[in-house]
């Protein structure tokens, strides 16, 4: 194991910081030797992005900090000062060039950086392949970013990190948007960095990979320390306790609701290259779990629901009439809601207020008696969803981009189901969502359930459907390959458990 060595790559004692008053880290430690692979844990809001910004000298820690970097004691940082130590930090949404091309992205920093100069084409090119060989992978670097997949684009970010000599790299939930085999291969890379020495910081909710990642995890609940621990033999459950303060219990949920009337019936329903002959029910008060591999057909059979595509063929019956919506309006109209899995583009309007997005699905519905937004009909709608849903906030004006990954969730359930649906699509509605508001977010989905409207839960998370569905249809290259009762069906976890 390549760690501990003298000095490690990053040593912390006693940070703390405060915003206004209010204390987002309170006197934590935190190490990470050269060459380890070690994981920063917690919820959102418990201060792991607030030490990422402390180390890369965004934020300034509080008076008392005791912070080394590669043997070397600093009392101030700054972001060019700990760039020229070899700390990098690939955020989740890469902040790369979608329009430059491979190679001009890997070599931005490097060669432009803080002094913009003249930069002569192909000047670059042998020193960024030579990163990727380091990788051991093979990218196309004149090809436009925007044409690669979401994987090689995570490749891209790692690369421009080694370009600049990155010694110390922390990567905020680089899986979330990948396959399983896609996953895989990251981690490989992330291993191989390890064996060459790298130190890697690695932020992810998904515990089964950070347990197989890591050889250490740091745990932080509400910006407190709550210790260091050895991956080794710890599970997913035990690690999920620590970062919440609580057990979640994994117990299917599974009900019979045949008897129940049908919401939602598609027929033979195709769209070329997408998805073939798409047959399936959900009753009123049903959870139907589709799950699949990332590809298999699976968002873009809800975007055909929903209105945004529309299918060669087949038929879709919402109540017992058939229906054709030719855009989202349609399907709003008709009362389909879909909550995307990429909420951060599609499903919020970051800058704008938490009471804006609320509100946007049914601007129609609270207007007053001149034909503007009634503010009485808009703060009552608002605030009876933020109650319902228990969502926490400062006030309805914050911009919605102030609030964590699982409460922005909640504010999108709430702007669709202000349109009083009668099917609901929720597609990968957990995605970089941790294990605690996870847990909130489907009791919220049991309980409209329990209310009787009919979900498609779409994961590609076994787990997430088993627990939580009435009924699982397994898709698999555009097709439906299978139809599972939770209640009947067993699963091995990563923790040599079976569920049944």
């Amino acid at each position: 194991m390549p760690y501990p060595q003298t000095p490690p790559a990053l040593r912390l004692r006693n940070v703390s910081k405060t915003f206004g008053g209010v204390r987002a880290l309170k006197s934590v430690d935190f190490e990470v030797g050269q060459g380890e692979v070690h994981c920063l844990a917690g919820e959102n809001g418990c201060g792991k992005s607030t030490l990422i910004k402390i180390v890369t000298g965004v934020y300034t820690p509080d008076p008392g900090a005791e912070v080394e970097i590669f043997g070397e004691t600093l009392t101030r940082i700054t972001p060019q000062r700990a760039r020229a130590l070899g700390i990098a930090v690939i955020w989740q949404d890469l902040a790369l060039f979608p329009h430059m091309s491979v190679g001009e992205n890997i070599a931005f920093d490097n060669m432009v950086g803080l002094m913009p100069r003249l930069v002569l084409p192909g000047a670059y090119r042998a020193r960024v392949q030579a990163v990727l060989d380091r990788l051991k992978v093979r990218l196309d670097l004149d090809a436009p970013l925007n044409t690669l997949p979401i994987a090689q684009r995570q490749i891209v970010a790692i690369a421009r990190a080694l370009m600049g000599q990155a010694r110390l790299v922390f990567m905020d939930e680089p899986t979330a948007s990948l396959t399983q085999s896609e996953t895989d291969a990251l981690l490989d890379v992330v291993r191989a960095l390890s064996a060459d020495g790298v130190a890697i910081v690695f932020v992810s909710h998904r515990l089964a990979e950070v347990i197989d990642v890591a050889q250490r995890v740091t745990v932080v609940r509400d910006g407190n320390l709550v210790g260091v621990f050895p991956t080794k033999g710890m599970t997913q459950y035990r690690l999920g306790e620590l970062m919440t303060g609580t057990s979640h219990e994994h117990i299917v949920t599974a009900r019979d609701r045949s008897f129940a009337p049908m919401v939602l019936e598609t027929d033979g329903l195709t769209r070329e290259g997408e998805f073939a002959d798409i047959t399936l029910t959900i009753r009123e008060g049903e959870v139907l779990g589709l799950t699949g591999l990332i590809g298999a057909g699976r968002t873009e059979l809800a975007h055909a629901l929903i209105g945004m595509t529309r299918p060669d063929q087949g038929t879709i019956r919402l109540r017992g009439d058939v229906i054709r919506p030719r855009s989202i309006r349609d399907a709003i109209r008709a009362g389909i809601a879909y909550v995307s899995e990429d909420r951060l583009s599609l499903g919020l309007i970051q800058p704008q207020s938490i009471a804006d997005n609320t509100v946007i699905s049914v601007l129609d519905r609270i207007l007053g008696a001149l034909g503007l937004i009634s503010r009485q009909q808009k703060d009552d709608l608002v605030g009876k969803w933020i109650a319902e849903l228990a969502i926490k906030i400062g006030k309805p004006e914050d911009a919605v981009s102030t609030l964590s990954g699982g409460n922005q969730q909640r504010v999108v359930l709430a702007k669709w189901l202000a349109i009083r649906p009668r099917l609901l699509i929720l597609d990968s509605p957990t995605v970089g969502v941790d294990v605690g508001a996870r847990a909130g977010i489907f009791r919220i989905v049991r309980q409209l359930a329990d209310q009787g409207l009919a979900i498609l839960l779409i994961s590609d998370e076994v787990s997430e459907v088993l627990f939580n569905a009435d009924r699982v249809l397994h898709m698999a290259e555009g097709r439906i390959v299978g139809e599972y009762d939770p209640r009947q069906t067993q699963i091995p976890d990563l923790e040599g458990r079976i569920y049944a």
